[in-house]
């Protein structure tokens, strides 16, 4: 793999999406106004913990929330490029798969850690505040970049089974929906924790709501869900790249 070629993929699927409205809506907009939303609306209402508000419960799940949305712009991107043939045309140039499909993964990972800087920002100027030291908001961003390399991957196998963009939207929400519900800012309950257990934003989420919280780093949970997701992550990753390479370009 050359890294200038891989640098300037990366550009230009970064121009690309910057330059679809619809994308630069979903990517920038939509987190800014969703967590806008949530923080009007919940901010008032007490949670069970004391001194805390429903919405500042709330907020780590929103990190993952973005995160996970980024399924649906992968497949997408993977599906239109088939459909105008680009993915063919990548095939009779000396580009490889992996510089192809790197470009995606880098690509898409900062939209997505772009997405949770606009939520964390959004909900500081309407009141939030954390209770972690730069420390553990660096290790706040790692566990997002891991899970929005997750996303990819989930990305690149709907996009696989989608005939059309259109198909790949709709078929994105089959990953996005449990996540959202049972994996991020919707509460666990010990019956939905078993759902919740077998999805990497639940880990993501349990373990920023932590951080930020204030918990010890030193917290063998933290770096135990740290683990898991990246396994998550690695797994879903090479089982999207092989599905995709083999099913996903005609």
């Amino acid at each position: 793999m050359k890294m200038r070629k891989l640098f300037a993929l990366t550009l230009m699927e970064l121009k690309k999406m910057i330059r679809e409205p619809a994308y630069l809506f979903l990517m920038l907009l939509f987190p800014a106004a969703l967590t806008l939303t949530f923080g009007l609306g919940f901010s008032e209402i007490e949670s069970a913990i004391p001194g805390k508000n429903q919405f500042e419960l709330m907020v780590p799940g929103l990190y993952a929330y973005a995160c996970i949305f980024i399924i649906m712009t992968v497949a997408q991107t993977f599906t239109d490029d088939r459909e105008t043939g680009l993915l063919k045309r990548i095939n009779l140039t000396p580009t490889t798969s992996s510089e192809f499909m790197g470009s995606h993964l880098v690509s898409n990972t900062i939209l997505s850690m772009l997405q949770v800087a606009i939520v964390a920002l959004t909900s500081f100027l309407i009141g939030y505040r954390s209770e972690a030291h730069l420390i553990g908001i660096s290790l706040s961003f790692v566990f997002i970049a891991i899970l929005s390399i997750c996303s990819v991957g989930l990305g690149l196998i709907t996009a696989t089974i989608s005939k059309n963009s259109g198909t790949a939207t709709g078929l994105a929400f089959i990953f996005i929906l449990p996540q959202m519900f049972f994996g991020t800012f919707i509460p666990i309950t010990s019956t939905t924790q078993i759902i919740a257990m077998v999805l990497p934003s639940y880990y993501v989420t349990e373990s920023i709501t932590k951080i930020l919280s204030g918990t010890v780093l030193t917290d063998i949970s933290i770096w135990s869900n740290l683990a898991i997701v990246s396994i998550f992550s690695i797994i879903i990753v090479i089982a999207g790249i092989l599905i995709f390479k083999k099913y996903g370009k005609t």
